[in-house]
């Protein structure tokens, strides 16, 4: 009796043996990303230009951008454009809010809004003068509470939307479909 259960574990763990290598052998030739290869491999990216009434803006995604950017690795980030393979431009061109709720104790006054942030890029190949899409629209949205003031939300909210909105602008210059 001992022996049959002896032999009933050994069939058991060579099966779960069996399976592990060929569950694993389905993971050997995996990579991270999106696996096409990019176009160019270093990247400039010119001063953000901003069309809005939001003068901290311009600043605040710079530098979200050069992080999310240099996060990625995908490509170098160089200094000047005749350095680069390819430019990137990035013109704010929408700040908004929308009303989300209202005040329970006065519905004429807002108790959370919908924040938008959106950019048009432009991306360049500078060796053959390319353009590789030009004015592309990226946006990014956040909800902000008004509990502790409008302008404070607010305040608080842009570093968060810009990061938001810098991940999206790498997306969309990096990623190939």
């Amino acid at each position: 009796m001992r022996f049959r259960l002896h032999e009933c574990c050994l069939g058991w763990v060579a099966v779960g043996l069996l399976v592990s290598v060929l569950g694993l052998t389905g993971c050997a030739h995996y990579h991270l990303g999106t696996g096409a290869a990019q176009t160019f491999r270093t990247l400039y990216l010119e001063p953000v230009a901003n069309k809005t009434l939001l003068p901290q803006a311009q600043a605040l995604l710079s530098t979200r951008l050069r992080e999310s950017f240099l996060r990625d690795n995908r490509v170098a980030l160089v200094n000047s454009p005749e350095a680069a393979d390819a430019t990137l431009a990035i013109v704010i061109n929408d700040y908004h809010r929308e009303v989300a709720a209202v005040r329970e104790d006065d519905t004429g006054l807002a108790r959370t809004f919908n924040v938008t942030l959106g950019v048009a890029c432009t991306l360049r190949d500078r060796r053959n003068g390319r353009t590789i899409f030009e004015s592309r629209p990226v946006s990014a949205q956040r909800e902000i509470f008004t509990d502790s003031g409008q302008l404070q939300a607010e305040y608080q909210t842009l570093p968060l939307l810009a990061e938001s909105l810098a991940g999206k602008v790498v997306h969309a210059t990096l990623d190939v479909w």
